[in-house]
C-alpha cells in the first residue's frame, strides 16, 4: 500500500485568510504549501471574510478543543439603509429603508451600540452551520424556509465604533464563541430602525493568537523554506495544549 503523501509535520499556522477563499480551501492550500500530512483549522470565516485563521498541523491539531471556546476579535463594517436574508453583502435584500433616508450619525449609532455591550441574546441566522433533524440551518434557508430558534446568551466584551461615515461605520468587536457579527450588524440596524448588513468582516484575534503575527498564502508561498513559518509545539501559548499532552523532545 503506498504511503500517505506528505511529511509529519508538528505546529501551527496562522494564515491571514483572503477573501474570496473558503476557510477549508485556504487551508488545503497552506497545507501543500506545507507538503504537510495532517491538518485542520480552529474556526470558520466566510469566504467574503478575511483575516486569522489558525491551521493547526500534526499533533497540533489537539489544540482545537480549547480554540474552540476561546473569545474572538473583528473589525467590521456595517452598511445602513438595507438588511439581508444572510445578514451579509451575499443576500437577497429583505428590507430597505425609504428614500429619505441619508445615513446615521456618529452619535445616534454609539447609543445604539451600548444596548449590545456586555452579556445579549442572539437569534443564530438561518444561513448557518447550525443543525436541525441533522441538517444544517442553511439548507433549510436556500429552500425558502425559516424555522424557529431560540436565542443564544453570548457576551460583547468590546465594542467601540472605529469610524462612521453616515452610511457606513467601522467597528471592533470582541466577543466570545459563539457570537455572529452578521446577527450583530442586523439588530444594530433594526435598533437603529434603518436596517444594516454586514459589508466586510476581518478576523484580528483569536484566543492568545494575533493576526499581526499572522502570514498571507502569497508570502507563505513565497518563502524558501515555508515550514519556518510554523509555531512549534513548545512555542504555544500555556493552557492550549491538553494536560495529558507531553512534548517529545525536540532536537
Amino acid at each position: 500500500m503506498a504511503s500517505r503523501r506528505g511529511q509529519m509535520l508538528d505546529g501551527v499556522l496562522l494564515l491571514d485568510k483572503p477573501e474570496g477563499l473558503s476557510s477549508n480551501h485556504a487551508l488545503q492550500r497552506a497545507k501543500r504549501t506545507l507538503d504537510a500530512r495532517k491538518a485542520g483549522h480552529t474556526g470558520t470565516l466566510d469566504p467574503f471574510a478575511t483575516g486569522l485563521l489558525v491551521c493547526c498541523f500534526g499533533r497540533a491539531t489537539k489544540i482545537s478543543a480549547n480554540m474552540l471556546e476561546a473569545d474572538k476579535t473583528y473589525q467590521a463594517r456595517l452598511r445602513f439603509g438595507e438588511e439581508t436574508d444572510s445578514g451579509d453583502l451575499t443576500g437577497v435584500v429583505t428590507f430597505q429603508a425609504p428614500p429619505s433616508f441619508e445615513g446615521v450619525s456618529s452619535a445616534a449609532l454609539e447609543e445604539a451600540l451600548q444596548a449590545f455591550r456586555g452579556e445579549i441574546e442572539q437569534i443564530p441566522p438561518m444561513y448557518s452551520a447550525l443543525k436541525r433533524d441533522g441538517k444544517p440551518l442553511y439548507e433549510y434557508a436556500r429552500q425558502g424556509i425559516e424555522l424557529e430558534r431560540p436565542p443564544r446568551r453570548v457576551t460583547i466584551y468590546r465594542l467601540e465604533l472605529l469610524s462612521c461615515s453616515g452610511l457606513d461605520a467601522d467597528v471592533l468587536v470582541h466577543c466570545s464563541k459563539g457570537t455572529y457579527i452578521r446577527t450583530l450588524a442586523q439588530d444594530i440596524g433594526r435598533r437603529l430602525g434603518c436596517g444594516a448588513h454586514l459589508s466586510a468582516l476581518r478576523r484580528t484575534g483569536a484566543g492568545p493568537f494575533d493576526l499581526k503575527d499572522g502570514i498571507t498564502l502569497e508570502a507563505l508561498q513565497a518563502l524558501p523554506d515555508p515550514k519556518t513559518a510554523l509555531l512549534a509545539l513548545h512555542a504555544l501559548p500555556a493552557g492550549l495544549l491538553p494536560e495529558s499532552f507531553k512534548l517529545k523532545d525536540e532536537l
